[in-house]
Order: C-alpha cells, then structure tokens, then sequence
C-alpha cells in the first residue's frame, strides 16, 4: 500500500521530542492513543531507547502505521492495538506514560471524555500525559491561523473543532491527572503535561 505522510507530524516532531525525552526520562512504558500515520511512533521510539512504545489507533490505520515500521524498524516499537475510544476496550496492561497528539481537535467530544477517562485508569499513580495539539484560552484563539483553521474543522464535520483548555483541563482533574505544565510550541500549538495523583 502507499505509505500515508503526515507533513504536520514531521514539522513538528523534532521539537515534541525534545520535550518528551525530558518528561519520559524515567519512563518505561508508553501508550500512544490515536497514532495515525504512525510517523510519531517510529521517531520517539528511536530517539527513547529505554521506551516500550505502545502505539494505538482505529483498525483502519493500522496498515499505514505497519509501513513506517516496516521502514523504521525498532524493538521498543510494538505493533498497534486496536483502540476506537468510543467502542474498543482499552488494552488491559497498565502505563507509565501516555502520549496523544492532534486527536481532542478531531474527535466528538464525547470521545475526548472517553479518552480521558481510560487514560485515567490505564495510567499508573505517578504517571504522565502528554497531549499535543492547538488549544482556545477562554474561548480565545489568538493566531488566525488557529481561527481558519477551526472553522475548517467545524466546516468538515460539526463534531470537530479547537477545544477550550479549561474544559480539558477538567476532565482531567476529574479522573485523577494534575496540570504540571503547559508548554506553548511553534505553529501555535501547546503541550501539555499531566500527571496521575
């Protein structure tokens, strides 16, 4: 099959990672949720040797995540699991660390919730999240590129759309993560760190 490309994953990912190998220092374990293309997945897991990098995501892109593992091979880079977090169990291992980049802006927000809330049980006490993706601060989106691009997503399908910081940061303290930072990045997106209570 033709190898999906994400050029917004491989502006991104070098600065990403430089964040992520600080806060996975002491890390060992990984769930990716909503790998997509899968380009994310093979690049942490290279540059994180002491990671298992568990990546996750719809069936139907599993293929397109098998290629670029086929072409980036590693040993700390598992296969994908199934996960749909609206109709898919949740894997039953336990992580130490969970990553999710450009999802809450495409799911419905009941799948947001859902995400958080398995999030919050597959996480171990101690644990990080890392979500990375555009953020509105009090309804406010500074960048008008973040204004276009909101209003394409709500164009495309009602369900989409840039979500407001605080309503994620409360589903997060809901189940059991605490605010650690919030990192703003280039193309006028955020990373945020979570950890579980």
């Amino acid at each position: 099959m033709h190898k999906p490309f994400s050029q917004a994953c491989a502006n991104n990912q070098v600065v990403i990672g430089e964040i992520l190998e600080h806060v996975f220092a002491n890390k060992k374990h990984v769930l990716e949720v909503g790998s997509g293309t899968g380009q994310h997945g093979v690049w942490f897991a290279k540059k994180m040797p002491h990671l298992s990098w568990q990546m996750s995501d719809r069936e139907q892109n599993h293929a397109g995540i098998r290629c670029w593992m086929s072409d980036h091979p590693a040993s700390n880079l598992l296969s994908p699991l199934p996960l749909d977090v609206l109709s898919d169990p949740w894997p039953t291992a336990h992580y130490d660390a969970v990553y999710s980049a450009n999802t809450a802006h495409i799911m419905p927000w009941q799948a947001v919730i859902a995400m958080f809330s398995g999030i919050g049980e597959r996480l171990l006490s101690g644990g990080v999240f890392c979500l990375y993706g555009p953020m509105k601060y009090l309804g406010v989106l500074e960048a008008q590129s973040n204004v276009d691009f909101d209003a394409s997503l709500q164009q495309q399908f009602a369900h989409q759309g840039i979500r407001e910081f605080h309503d994620i940061n409360a589903l997060a303290t809901k189940y059991g993560l605490v605010l650690q930072k919030d990192h703003p990045m280039p193309a006028n997106n955020r990373l945020i760190v979570w950890q579980k209570s």
